[in-house]
């Protein structure tokens, strides 16, 4: 009789990486409305999962209801933490989203 045994060990192409980086939000507005919405759609064009941590809420950064929930202000720090394949490049591109075009709102 032959026996498999499965390994739980993943291999390194299976693991996700985990990034996270605290952002002040400058725009007068915080995140709401129109800049929370452009957010979440920039945060939908990533593969990995993408969540914002404020306080003690944590949101999925792609659900316009999770981030508008959040009440972030001018001047608050949230963490911006992403998950999977394109984790480094989703961080970078949202942090720099957030510093330069909701600057502009």
């Amino acid at each position: 009789m032959l026996k498999i045994w499965r390994s739980s060990i993943k291999s390194r192409k299976d693991a996700k990486m985990t990034v996270e980086k605290n952002v002040e939000i400058t725009n007068e507005t915080g995140l709401h409305a129109r800049p929370a919405s452009k957010f979440v759609q920039k945060a939908g064009t990533f593969k990995s999962d993408v969540t914002i941590i404020y306080g003690e809420k944590e949101v999925n950064a792609k659900s316009i209801m999770g981030v508008l929930s959040l009440g972030v202000s001018q001047g608050n720090e949230i963490i911006i933490k992403c998950k999977g394949e394109d984790a480094e490049t989703a961080l970078e591109e949202l942090v720099n989203f957030l510093h330069e075009q909701m600057a502009e709102e």
